[in-house]
């Protein structure tokens, strides 16, 4: 028999479960961090792994093929990053004594226009200088130990990354048993959407990446900044991070040229590239390419990116979209959670400015 409560009782219950699982998320944070990488990296490879098993490839032959070809793309990036820093350090020596060129600029500057004698500019640096030393134990150790923790943890993304596209018919047999083998049609239609919304997302994102990444690289190389390529491709790679990832990517690339170049011009420009990049990326060509797999407003956008750093910091940025599109299909297809999933979506707007019915 069915009871009907107030609706004051079910807003109260809805959000005492709300508040349980978000604390759970948070508590449990490091194990969600790594199934729900695993689960994106499953969701990438299983087309090929599906055309591999296709092909009469025994299913953990296709699966393990699949995890080496990804590794194998991962370790080729690694290893021209490292290259580049390689580069980087043969041509340190240059850049220190631009630098150090640079600061004397600034020293001067200083001291004519604000009346602040080198000495005592000299006597502040030394004093901010011991304070970073006295505090670079602490903040030495907290990376090392924060990059140990990040190393181990990605050894284990491929490992669960396996077992998540060997399990895969288990795992729905599993949903055919929680929510009855009468809905298995619906069940099915939910994976399948699940499964495209996500690969969408993920394909479309790779080519967001790829064609920033050219952009950026253009516009380096049109203002001769070097190693544009690498500056290009790492701003376009820290698109992951939503709204601020291109800007934080730009910063290398403007401090070089402030050191490298005659004028701060080049510097202005670099600056002057970026931004309108970001402006192309954020309003042509991220709506066009990943706005038509995601079916998500701007709005339910913002706000899930400030939760998910709220609650996880760095992952929970990258991870926050691809979630929201998830709960969003779940919600459009569970009766009383479709007000949830039409709040979530694109909304209709006259000219006006009035919502359409």
């Amino acid at each position: 028999m069915e009871i009907k409560l107030p609706l004051s009782v079910r807003i109260v219950i809805g959000l005492l479960l709300v508040s349980i699982i978000v604390w759970w998320m948070y508590l449990l944070q490091e194990i969600l961090i790594l199934i729900s990488f695993s689960i994106l990296f499953a969701l990438l490879l299983f087309p090929l792994c599906n055309r591999l098993e296709k092909w009469k490839f025994p299913r953990t032959l296709a699966i393990s093929v699949s995890l080496l070809v990804s590794t194998a793309i991962v370790a080729g990036l690694i290893v021209l990053v490292f290259m580049q820093i390689a580069n980087f350090s043969d041509e340190f020596p240059t850049f220190q004594k631009k630098g150090t060129d640079m600061i004397n600029h600034i020293q001067i500057w200083a001291s004519k226009n604000f009346h602040i004698s080198r000495k005592k500019q000299v006597a502040e640096f030394r004093n901010h200088s011991l304070s970073l030393l006295q505090n670079s134990g602490t903040i030495i150790t907290n990376f090392l130990s924060s990059m140990a923790n990040s190393l181990s943890s990605a050894v284990l993304v491929p490992i669960l990354t396996f077992f998540f596209l060997l399990y895969r018919d288990f795992f729905r047999k599993f949903f055919y048993r929680v929510f009855g083998i009468k809905n298995r049609k619906r069940i099915d239609l939910v994976c399948l959407k699940i499964y495209k919304v996500v690969q969408g997302y993920l394909v479309g994102l790779m080519s967001v990446i790829l064609i920033v990444a050219v952009l950026n690289t253009i516009g380096l190389v049109a203002l001769g900044i070097d190693y544009a390529i690498f500056f290009g491709t790492l701003a376009a790679f820290l698109l992951l991070i939503p709204y601020i990832g291109i800007m934080i990517g730009s910063l290398l690339p403007i401090l070089l040229a402030l050191i490298t170049k005659d004028s701060y011009l080049y510097a202005v420009g670099v600056a002057g590239v970026f931004l309108f990049v970001q402006f192309l990326e954020g309003n042509f060509i991220t709506p066009h390419i990943v706005g038509s797999k995601v079916s998500v407003n701007p709005l339910a956008a913002m706000i899930g990116l400030v939760l998910g750093g709220q609650l996880w910091g760095l992952s929970g940025l990258i991870l926050a979209l691809p979630f929201i599109a998830i709960m969003k299909v779940i919600f459009d297809n569970v009766d009383a959670l479709k007000p949830y999933g039409y709040l979530l979506g694109e909304a209709e707007v006259k000219d006006g400015g009035a919502l359409l019915d």
